[in-house]
């Protein structure tokens, strides 16, 4: 697979291009997608689009579910964790 460059929370993440956008800020360490409205810090619990806890932002549309986004270079991708 061909890699491509993402910009993760202002930070260059090379992933294999296709892979699920989940998938990629695993990979980095990245555990806390976003935060709970009390606070508590929320990441991917089903991976198949069910759950919405994987939610992040690409491309400055919010609520976009990364488990099932997938990577594509120049990617711009902000988490609230």
């Amino acid at each position: 697979m061909k890699g491509v460059t993402l910009r993760v929370d202002g930070r260059e993440v090379v992933a294999a291009e296709g892979m699920p956008l989940a998938v990629a800020l695993m990979n980095e360490g990245v555990t806390a997608f976003r935060r709970a409205v009390a606070g508590e810090p929320r990441g991917p619990l089903c991976a198949m689009g069910t759950c919405f806890e994987c939610r992040v932002t690409v491309d400055g549309v919010a609520h976009v579910r990364a488990c099932l986004v997938p990577c594509r270079d120049g990617m711009e991708v902000e988490t609230g964790g």
